[in-house]
């Protein structure tokens, strides 16, 4: 169970610089390009590791993929699809350190698809957490206090969100064949198909330069974190990975504060202690 933790906290800081670092490429990237880049990168990294591993002693036995399997991973490469588009699309509209602290509620949406759909247990504490995490979000989405109107990028991060929350319990079906494999055809998938749908719609590649630093953090951001997550579900379940998976977002607000010297409003700090309190109350319920 330790290693299970341990490997979803890594997963957490890991994909914690997807935000941060998305927003400073999206200067010069379009967003649907710019996600699909981000999976490729995921799915090309995983390959490379794969071709090591395989003459390597590092190979060891895993399932592959089924036939039975289907279903749920063209759930998985739908969502990946659309997910990071939302992510990106949300990241050109709304500060890096509002997306960052809302990614947490793709903790609300996953527990709460695993309870309903898949019939996992949720706790007094992670109903709690639930709902303080569900109230910040409405926090860093209100653009106007006043006139209580809601930011469109913020709204564009929580769509994202609730799509990996979908993901999430898809892949937790998953979870017994290779993470490695996984992450591969969730990588060049998705990537092959954000890519795609990008260039029809009328945006263009970037530069070489930019095109590799986003294979590079589309490698550490999404497949060595989602390497790493798949493997912890394996024992914590889609809901408690996920709450593990929590302190992502707090390691990316830090980030963004470091990169862009943003300087946030009140409201910004008042969503922060109350998302601080449900990730306390989550890992309550784990102890």
């Amino acid at each position: 169970m330790k290693k299970a933790v341990f490997f979803a906290v890594l997963a957490a800081v890991l994909y914690a610089l997807n935000a941060p670092l998305s927003k400073l490429l999206l200067q010069n990237v379009p967003p649907t390009v710019m996600a699909g880049l981000l999976y490729l990168g995921a799915g090309i990294g995983m390959c490379v590791m794969g071709l090591i591993r395989k003459h390597t002693a590092l190979a060891g036995k895993e399932t592959g993929l089924r036939r039975k399997d289907l279903p749920y991973t063209l759930g998985m490469i739908i969502l990946d699809i659309a997910a990071p588009v939302f992510l990106m699309v949300g990241l050109k509209k709304t500060a890096a350190a509002n997306a960052s602290l809302l990614n947490n509620f793709e903790i609300v949406a996953t527990s709460m698809i695993a309870m309903v759909f898949f019939k996992e247990k949720i706790g007094k504490r992670l109903w709690a957490a639930i709902g303080l995490i569900t109230i910040s979000s409405i926090l860093l989405s209100v653009e106007d206090a006043g006139s209580f109107q809601f930011s469109i990028g913020s709204l564009f991060v929580l769509l994202a969100c609730i799509c990996w929350g979908l993901e999430n319990n898809c892949t937790r079906c998953l979870s017994h064949s290779d993470p490695l494999e996984i992450v591969v055809v969730k990588g060049l998938c998705s990537g092959i198909g954000s890519v795609a749908i990008g260039l029809a719609v009328g945006e263009s590649l970037p530069q070489i330069r930019d095109v590799v630093l986003i294979l590079l953090l589309g490698f550490v951001a999404y497949g060595l974190s989602i390497f790493f997550y798949v493997y912890a579900q394996r024992d914590l379940g889609a809901a408690k990975t996920s709450a593990y998976y929590a302190i992502a977002p707090f390691v990316g607000v830090l980030l963004s504060f470091a990169v862009f010297r943003e300087i946030p409003g009140i409201t910004f700090f008042v969503a922060l202690v109350i998302m601080m309190a449900g990730t306390w109350l989550i890992n309550q319920e784990q102890n």
